[in-house]
């Protein structure tokens, strides 16, 4: 069995949590698939976790406590892990993301940065005050060949009226931006739909996630400032699919969000 890259058990929770999972089960003599069995799930998802490919998830947690009497040792780790910053979150994420048959966005302040232009990319970055925006922006545009990767990953996004009406960065790279989102939407595989302004409150307020699905299996990406957070329980990563069908409930259907995308085009000319 091959680590994850980058594997640490003595500075990664999560990690530690993966290695200790793999050592007692060795230690009590127990397979994979037996294992499996206590959770409920397939032998090769204990073979990601203990890898550090995929994170053990609270409810199986518990089913693996109970089964081998730790007095709920994983279930208290997994709980003290969802509560700590795991630095690996963001490549993981990028590689989930890389990788991932679906992909579900929400975005409620700036265009999403699977769509962005190299130039809007860094005019974001130098907003925020990031150093090596230049970098950060030639990266972000070689992420986006997922989009085009065979075979095609579905997209659904949503993004808020208020990212396609506010400037970031010259006219020119407003426009420029927003001729290729549209050129994006009009692919058949890529859905964009926008949340107007007269909707008010809704779901989405809180702010800004992607989940991430990939063999069937959804991971959430939430977005915050000084980095993000992954979400692979089974049981939050549901509740982000909910948020995400509230959102598109009050969202403009994908021709509306079309025409908006377009006039909007038309301000900054």
């Amino acid at each position: 069995m091959r680590y994850r890259s980058g594997f640490d058990p003595d500075r990664n929770l999560w990690d530690l949590i993966a290695f200790d999972l793999r050592r007692q089960r060795e230690e009590r003599d127990i397979s994979l698939a037996v294992v499996g069995e206590i959770i409920g799930r397939d032998r090769s998802l204990i073979s990601y976790v203990e890898s550090g490919k995929t994170k053990l998830q609270e409810k199986h947690a518990v089913k693996i406590d109970d089964a081998w009497r730790t007095g709920g040792l994983y279930s208290r780790l997994v709980k003290f892990a969802k509560l700590g910053h795991d630095v690996s979150w963001s490549a993981t994420h990028l590689e989930l993301e890389a990788n991932a048959d679906e992909l579900r966005i929400w975005e409620l302040s700036w265009m999403p940065g699977l769509f962005q232009t190299e130039s809007y990319a860094r005019a974001v970055f130098d907003a925020c005050g990031t150093e090596g925006s230049e970098e950060g922006a030639k990266a972000r545009v070689e992420r986006q060949q997922c989009l085009h990767r065979t075979p095609l990953p579905r997209v659904w996004a949503i993004i808020d009226e208020r990212v396609i009406m506010q400037p970031v960065g010259s006219t020119q790279i407003m426009r420029d931006q927003l001729a290729h989102i549209i050129e994006l939407a009009r692919l058949p595989h890529i859905s964009v739909r926008v949340v107007p302004h007269s909707v008010g409150a809704h779901a989405g307020l809180d702010g800004s996630f992607k989940i991430m699905t990939a063999g069937g299996a959804d991971s959430v990406y939430t977005m915050a400032p000084g980095g993000g957070r992954l979400i692979q329980d089974g049981t939050e990563t549901n509740s982000y699919r909910v948020w995400f069908d509230l959102i598109g409930d009050v969202a403009l259907p994908k021709n509306a969000s079309l025409d908006l995308l377009v006039e909007a085009m038309g301000r900054f000319s």
